[in-house]
């Protein structure tokens, strides 16, 4: 069958349209919605609604907008969360430079189905997921062996399968299986001053800086929401110790260029600039001008290739020195998951769905199987000969089980 997917893990935000074709294969549409500023810090009830907006838009560009047809949907909320139930999250904090209000402490499917029915649309958020969690099950889909979700983009998060034994705070059965996915929340590390020691005078000042200071220190040194901002501050650190663009800082007085502007250094400005090819520095010359340097010697490009391919390969580091401590003592693959959190979402979505009808069915089988009983009470002779069953096999309950933070 079909079912919808919202992915909302930064300033982006994307709507899908899976479709389960035979295993492990899957048809998926989507489309990306941009979340403007004035949403990111506004007040709670607006970003949903925004977000249904964009759910109707892209339901009409592709037929679905049918009276008659319900669809099941996975929300894939990529912020940390107290998860009371599949389909039930309170919001902890607010990160990636989102602080909307009334949110934290709210329970946000309930805040996203409530802006879904204020505009009678025929979805129902069966499961919510963190982009980890879905990443891991879209792999799962297609290797069952799969055990780990590990997500590095404008934030960075990583989850694991873990047994029910070995987890202090489970408060959920321990009926088979005997095993949970833990979300790390691993971008809130060094929290607790732990990383001060490795922290350089450009995280602090971008830590200062942002919507949650003090909040998330290691997803600020590696993610890609920041690190464009890392190259920025280092850029200028080394003009105004004359190290770069020697010579020429007279000229760059306008305080208005992307340079001088917070976040103006786009983090895909990284990608370029250490990608760069040659002597001739096309691609850091056309950065460059884009930021407002005019006529930049071979040395500036060069020392601004270095920066650059120095800041990611810090950020590459320090995540793998956090992959490692959960798997130093095993064999692994890396798989990259295409679109993996929205097809996570969707997958664990189906699987809600059919387990929430079949509960239905079995409900029903038993108010029938006790309407015969009473039936059979007053009337001896009605009995049926063989005893009644009742179909209630439903799918794997790991999928069932709710995510630990």
């Amino acid at each position: 069958g079909q079912v919808l997917a919202l992915d909302l893990g930064g300033t982006n935000f994307r709507v899908l349209l899976v479709t389960l074709l035979p295993q492990p294969k899957i048809d998926l549409k989507s489309k990306i919605f941009v979340i403007p500023q004035s949403i990111m810090l506004g007040p709670g009830v607006n970003l949903f609604r925004h977000l249904a907006d964009c759910l109707l838009d892209f339901m009409k560009k592709e037929n679905l907008d049918k009276p008659d047809v319900h669809y099941p949907l996975g929300f894939t909320f990529s912020f940390p969360c107290k998860q009371e139930g599949l389909a039930s999250a309170r919001l902890t904090s607010w990160t990636k430079g989102f602080t909307c209000s009334d949110v934290v402490n709210s329970d946000v499917v309930k805040m996203l189905q409530d802006a879904i029915d204020e505009k009678h649309i025929n979805v129902k958020c069966v499961a919510l997921v963190n982009d980890t969690v879905g990443t891991l099950m879209a792999c799962a889909y297609k290797d069952q062996n799969t055990a780990i979700g590990l997500i590095l983009g404008t934030g960075t998060n990583a989850c694991y399968m873990e047994k029910l034994d070995r987890v202090g705070t489970w408060d959920g059965d321990y009926n088979e299986p005997k095993q949970v996915i833990i979300n790390m929340e691993w971008g809130a590390f060094g929290n607790n001053n732990r990383l001060n020691h490795i922290r350089t005078k450009y995280d602090e000042e971008v830590d200062l800086s942002s919507v949650n200071p003090g909040k998330q220190i290691f997803e600020k040194m590696i993610s890609g929401m920041y690190m464009g901002e890392i190259v920025r501050l280092i850029i200028l650190d080394l003009m105004q110790q004359d190290l770069i663009f020697i010579g020429q800082r007279d000229g760059y007085g306008d305080y208005r260029t992307p340079l001088f502007t917070r976040g103006g250094f786009y983090t895909k400005f990284v990608s370029t600039v250490e990608t760069d090819e040659g002597i001739a520095f096309a691609n850091t010359r056309r950065v460059l001008e884009d930021m407002g340097i005019r006529n930049p010697t071979f040395d500036d490009c060069a020392i601004i290739q270095h920066i650059c391919k120095n800041v990611s390969k810090r950020a590459a580091k320090l995540a793998g020195a956090c992959k490692y401590l959960f798997l130093e003592s095993y064999q692994f693959k890396l798989t990259l998951s295409d679109d993996g959190s929205g097809k996570g979402a969707a997958l664990i979505a189906i699987v809600a769905d059919r387990f929430q009808k079949n509960q239905m069915k079995t409900l029903v089988s038993f108010d029938e199987n006790d309407e015969e009983e009473e039936e059979a009470r007053s009337h001896p002779q009605s009995r049926p000969s063989k005893p009644i069953t009742f179909n209630t096999q439903s799918v794997p309950s790991t999928f069932n089980r709710a995510t630990v933070s």
